[in-house]
């Protein structure tokens, strides 16, 4: 089976899967079901899109608030100008996160290690000043965004459309990385992380390939940002420029590994669903604790995260 194939039949799988979560979740019968859902679903888009930047090539990019807002704001900014379908808006929000992220790479992947990823903190924090003296959408005070009780050409009720939204673009970003890092691109991006004087060296097209990746990884961030304010209903800078999406984003590859694409999608569904747990049961409040406390545990115990840790005990057996 070659590998136009055997993405296929992976892409196939994903959606079969999604389907099953999809009328699983409607066999349940609770709302929240959907609305802590929706929450771990946008934390695998996000997750990641951030390892394809941050786990494939090696360059930790703590702006991803930045992005994420900058889908959610671009779904503000037509929803007031004129309404346009969600999936749509997801099509707006990429193509805006990722020609920012074509542009942030273009000026700041000429540095390394710590240098680039406080740049990319630095676009978020101009992004979150600029959106905040913005009043066409919000500006400091935000922006209401009232959904329908249901989408009538579906006889759906909107949460669950949100929700079935949000799985699609969850297969998206897994299929998407999956077969990034099987290509000739995933290993281009290796040879970066792993020695990127001496992919230079080698006639390896480092910034070229550095370039598509913040872009990739931007789009696919601005992509789960789209809906967002569907979602939530208020949409404001806080909300938007939050620090668990920058915090989350990160710690979920760690913990689940960051050389592959599963890593990402078992952190994400580890620690996004628990923070819900710990939402419903003690407070949100501690939510970033917990982040913290698993985070420094895996550094400790599984440095290469859940994935690396099975593969090791795997190859002692």
């Amino acid at each position: 089976m070659n590998a136009t194939a055997r993405s296929g039949t992976f892409i196939l799988a994903c959606a079969i899967v999604a389907a099953v979560v999809f009328f699983g979740a409607r066999a349940v019968g609770n709302d929240y079901v959907y609305f802590a859902g929706y929450t771990v679903l946008q934390f695998i888009v996000l997750a990641t899109a951030w390892n394809i930047l941050g786990g494939y090539t090696g360059y930790v990019n703590f702006g991803t608030a930045a992005f994420f807002a900058l889908g959610a704001y671009s779904t503000v900014f037509f929803h007031k100008s004129f309404p346009l379908p969600i999936p749509v808006l997801v099509v707006i929000g990429a193509a805006v996160s990722g020609l920012v992220g074509l542009g942030m790479g273009y000026l700041t992947l000429r540095l390394r290690g710590a240098f680039f990823s406080i740049a990319t903190l630095a676009l978020a924090v101009v992004l979150q000043t600029l959106v905040v003296n913005w009043n066409y959408v919000g500006g400091a005070r935000g922006a209401y965004v009232i959904r329908p009780a249901e989408v009538a050409e579906l006889s759906l009720p909107y949460i669950q459309y949100l929700f079935a939204i949000m799985l699609a673009l969850a297969v998206i970003a897994i299929a998407t990385a999956r077969i990034v890092e099987r290509s000739k691109l995933g290993y281009g991006f290796a040879t970066i992380r792993d020695d990127e004087l001496a992919a230079e060296a080698s006639g390896v097209p480092t910034l070229k390939l550095k370039l598509i990746a913040t872009t990739l990884s931007g789009a696919l961030m601005g992509m789960a940002g789209a809906p967002f304010p569907y979602y939530i209903g208020y949409l404001q800078p806080s909300s938007a420029f939050a620090l668990e999406y920058a915090v989350n984003s990160i710690a979920m590859p760690m913990i689940g590994g960051t050389t592959s694409w599963v890593g990402p999608l078992v952190g994400a569904l580890l620690l996004g669903t628990l923070q819900q747990i710990t939402t419903v049961t003690i407070s949100s409040a501690v939510n970033l604790l917990i982040v913290g406390a698993l985070l420094v545990g895996f550094v400790i115990v599984a440095p290469n995260g859940l994935i690396g840790l099975w593969q090791r005990v795997f190859s002692k057996r």
